[in-house]
């Protein structure tokens, strides 16, 4: 797969679980969270790509899957083309992951006050690469 297509179908995987995670807030904020965490991650991911950020996505070839050091590598380095917004965006949705799905933590208030920021990496992320 070429790596215009591969930015595709991220971006593409990236919309689908931004809109679950949306519809799931009020019913269930812990897939909510989850969800819209793995929209942050396919748009990182999809920059990743888009960028040819070739240092952080040969660590992951080698390793056969992405790791939290590489992510926050393509954090930081998106947020040096796209500006710092990206990496607070990056933030909220790892409060997301960690605090609304593993620890069980958050409230549909709360999710629902973290997901525009995920929701601005997903969109920009899709106009970026257009």
């Amino acid at each position: 797969m070429g790596a215009e297509a591969e930015v595709e179908r991220r971006i593409d995987f990236a919309l689908k679980r931004l809109e679950e995670g949306r519809s799931l807030v009020d019913k269930d904020p812990v897939q909510a969270s989850e969800k819209l965490y793995k929209a942050a991650e396919e748009a990182v991911k999809a920059l990743a790509h888009y960028l040819a950020l070739d240092d952080v996505l040969k660590r992951v070839s080698e390793r056969g899957r992405w790791t939290v050091t590489e992510f926050e590598r393509a954090v930081l380095r998106i947020s040096d083309k796209l500006g710092g917004w990206f990496r607070h965006s990056w933030n909220s949705a790892w409060v997301l992951r960690v605090w609304g799905f593993h620890e069980v933590k958050l409230d549909p208030d709360y999710v629902r006050r973290q997901a525009p920021d995920v929701e601005r990496m997903v969109l920009e992320a899709r106009e970026a690469v257009r």
